[in-house]
Order: C-alpha cells, then sequence, then structure tokens
C-alpha cells in the first residue's frame, strides 16, 4: 500500500475500534488507538500473509502480547479480509469469535493472550521454530510499555539474544499509561533504549503515528542477520480522539453514543 492508503487504512481502524468497544459498552479503546498507525504499516505494507488461508505456513507472524488491546487486531484483521467487517459488531458477546483479549478460535489471532508479559516469550518460540525448521518466516511481537514491568519480558529478551534470533522483531507501543496511571508512576522504565541494547537488541525509536517514517523503519531491517530487533514507537494513548488522548479514563472505558459520534467525526476530519 501507498502512504495515503495507508494513512486511510488507520483511519478505518480507529473507527472499528470506537464502534465495537461502543457498541459493546466496553473493551479497551485507548491503547488500541494508539497502536492502530503501528498496525496498518504491518499489515498493508510489510508482512507477508493469506486472508483467505490464515494457517499458511510460510506466512509472516503478528504477535498480540497485548492482548487486551485486540480491538485493533480484530479490525485491522477485518479491513484486510479475514473475516467480515460485519463481525466486529459481535464483540465481546456471547458466542463471538471476538472475545474481550484475543485467542486463537479468530481467524489470523496466533496467540491466546490474557496475562501480560507472555507474547514476547511465545514469539521466541514462534521464531525459533522458524530457525530450526529453515523457514524465511518473520515474527512481530507488538508489547505495550506498561508491560515491561513484568519479569518475564526480560527473561525473553535474554533468551532471544542467545538464540540469535534476528527474524524476531518486538514493538513498544510506548503511549506512557497502564490502566489507570502513567507508566513512569507505576515503575520508570527509563532509558529504555539503553536497556534493550544492553540485552544484545538492535533499537530502534520511532514516531508510532508516523506512517512514512514506521514503513522506513520496518523496510530497512535486516532480517537475515542473528540480531533480534526492537522498535520503540513513541505513540499517544488514545490517538486521534481528543478527549481520550492522554487519558488514563479510556484504558478500559468505551465512548458512550455522543462521545462516539463526535471521537468519528475528529478521525473523519483528522490529517
Amino acid at each position: 500500500m501507498e502512504v495515503s492508503e495507508l494513512k486511510d487504512l488507520s483511519k478505518n481502524i480507529r473507527i472499528d475500534i470506537l464502534k465495537m468497544t461502543s457498541n459493546a459498552n466496553s473493551g479497551h479503546p485507548g491503547g488500541s488507538l494508539s497502536s492502530a498507525d503501528i498496525v496498518s504499516v504491518l499489515f498493508g505494507s510489510v508482512m507477508n500473509y493469506e486472508p483467505g488461508d490464515p494457517k499458511w505456513a510460510d506466512r509472516d507472524r503478528f504477535i498480540l502480547s497485548k492482548a487486551h488491546a485486540c480491538p485493533v487486531l480484530y479490525a485491522v484483521l477485518a479491513e484486510t479480509g479475514f473475516f467480515p467487517k460485519s463481525e466486529l459488531m459481535t464483540f465481546r458477546k456471547l458466542n463471538s469469535r471476538l472475545q474481550g483479549h484475543a485467542h486463537i478460535k479468530t481467524p489470523g489471532v496466533e496467540m491466546s493472550g490474557g496475562s501480560l508479559g507472555q507474547g514476547l516469550s511465545f514469539g521466541i518460540g514462534v521464531s525459533l521454530a522458524a530457525k530450526i525448521n529453515d523457514k524465511q518466516y518473520k515474527t512481530f511481537v507488538l508489547l505495550g510499555d506498561g508491560e515491561l514491568n513484568e519479569g518475564q519480558v526480560w527473561e525473553a529478551i535474554m533468551s532471544a539474544k542467545k538464540f540469535e534470533l534476528g527474524n524476531l522483531v518486538a514493538i513498544v507501543d510506548k503511549n506512557g499509561i497502564q490502566n489507570d496511571r502513567f507508566t513512569h508512576e507505576a515503575m520508570d522504565m527509563s532509558p529504555l533504549p539503553d536497556k534493550w541494547e544492553s540485552f544484545g537488541w538492535d533499537c530502534y525509536e520511532v514516531d508510532g503515528h508516523n506512517i512514512t517514517e514506521l514503513q522506513k523503519t520496518f523496510n530497512s531491517l535486516d532480517y537475515h542477520n542473528q540480531i533480534p530487533k526492537v522498535i520503540i514507537a513513541d505513540t499517544t494513548k488514545g490517538k486521534g480522539v481528543s478527549f481520550m488522548e492522554n487519558n488514563p479514563d479510556f484504558h478500559g472505558k468505551a465512548a458512550n453514543p455522543e462521545q462516539l459520534k463526535q471521537a468519528i467525526e475528529e478521525i473523519i476530519q483528522s490529517n
């Protein structure tokens, strides 16, 4: 996709997120909105996959470690043809494939999630399988910055270097908010790039809402060397909706009908 198409995809994903969470009166819009541009670039420009064959052996893998932000994943999967967009309105309903945390019953979802801190460990297993089986697919793992408080993440970071997983890319959605507070209040992880680099990773810092910068960074990576990569994406929680941006209240709170109308108008009118 061209940059203009990726921007349109991001807008559609944000509108989908707002509609499905509002319809369910539940979900996590804030952290879903912050990662919309990241998944747009990955699914629209970087990853190799077949929507009609979601278990294709040579597909690139996308793992949502912050699984409560599943609205962004469901939205991009629907927008790229894994299942009908109409199914988004079944989000969090009984017997729906689109539950409140991503799970593998949904086409295109690689890992059942819930408890934070486990996605990178899972991604290491997936990447290691590719290396052992001489497969060329790449593995992308999206984490939240608050999630980095989990010790298991740092065990995984060490393991990726040990097993020389150059086909593994972690992306940190660094939106500065976890649950009901700002991340620096819970556990200040700065300087984050220095920490990843000291564990042997190649580290890249980007504006997580700049489509061109994201695309350029992903395309510049050497996926054939033995060094794991991390992209630290500076983002805004609730991006695109004025009353949600940098507002911890909308970590797990959906827009009411009046707010939904305003939010969609703001997304449509954004650049």
